[in-house]
């Protein structure tokens, strides 16, 4: 990212924090969620856009910050910040723990593999006493808007600051070599597996802090909206959208789709998935390296830039 654009980025973070009082409530309620979207496509990011591992397990650790902030208020009493700090530390440990292994994988077999480990989280935590079982758990209620939109902000430009200094760090070329060519990686001293599995950890870290936000301005959290398989599927929608692998594309993309599924949903509510659905598949045909893509080619953009896109995808 250049310095004008950093700058830019900066001064559209300064005035977003602004709208808690300028906007309404409504508004406001709309941005805390797309702010924490925009805050999983980005952890998506730099694990499924800076390697190419395309994983739909990062729900699990959404879930878990979820509820290792539940846990913490509910059942001991403790303060909203350690509740948060006790959800991003257990979803650290279980990535690092289940990254070893799976991320040995490639391909399809690491998709089902992520897929299959969110299946089973909602299982185990279906069945904890301790986390009120299928009944699910209700936190303590509070009514400041602001506060959560502010901290899901604050959570967003420290995510994309990550990302930023992943693309200019050797780390992130580590990452990008992997994408390109695990082998050729390895055999030029990349340890691949040290890599993703540092990668899945930073991104476990920033989805569980999201699943904590959320935890606590819903006040209720339960095994399906914990570990919601179809909000994976989001994260990688967004990143596609936006483009994977770039600083600002994610961000971009989920505000966009966000913003577009919103107003779908207040005119026609009924067809807004469907209306939805469409609008992604365009968008995967025509521009599948995302809206990042476009802006780099704007000097160069004609409708034959989405005819080489079809060609060269085969679709």
């Amino acid at each position: 990212m250049n310095r004008p654009l950093l700058i830019v980025s900066l001064l559209v973070a300064a005035g977003l924090a602004t709208l808690p009082w300028l906007g309404s409530d409504t508004m406001i309620q709309f941005g805390i969620n797309a702010l924490l979207l925009a805050t999983l496509a980005q952890s998506w990011n730099i694990l499924g856009g800076f390697t190419g591992y395309v994983s739909f397990g990062n729900s699990v650790f959404y879930g878990l910050g979820t509820y290792g902030t539940a846990i913490a208020m509910t059942n001991y009493n403790l303060p909203f910040g350690v509740g948060l700090a006790i959800g991003a530390v257990v979803a650290m440990i279980a990535a690092l723990l289940v990254g070893l292994p799976i991320l040995r994988l490639r391909g399809p077999y690491f998709a089902i593999a992520t897929l299959g480990l969110n299946g089973a989280m909602m299982a185990i935590f279906s069945n904890l006493p301790i986390a009120g079982s299928n009944i699910g758990l209700v936190l303590p209620l509070t009514r400041n808007d602001a506060m959560f939109y502010e901290l899901a902000l604050g959570l967003l430009v420290a995510c994309s600051l990550t990302v930023l200094w992943i693309s200019r760090a050797r780390f992130g070329m580590g990452l990008i070599a992997v994408r390109e060519d695990e082998d050729a990686a390895g055999s030029m001293g990349v340890n691949a597996t040290r890599y993703k599995v540092a990668a899945l950890v930073m991104a476990s870290f920033f989805t569980a802090i999201a699943g904590g936000i959320h935890a606590y301005w819903s006040t209720f959290v339960d095994p399906a909206s914990a570990f919601d398989s179809t909000l994976n599927v989001r994260m990688v929608i967004s990143v596609v959208f936006g483009g994977p692998g770039t600083v600002l594309g994610p961000v971009i993309g989920s505000f966009i789709l966000s913003t577009v599924y919103e107003v779908l949903a207040s005119q026609i509510s009924t067809a807004a998935a469907l209306l939805f659905g469409v609008v992604i598949v365009l968008a995967v045909i025509f521009m599948p390296k995302g809206l990042a893509d476009i802006l780099r080619s704007r000097r160069n953009l004609t409708w034959r830039y989405f005819i080489r896109n079809i060609r060269e995808n085969r679709l």
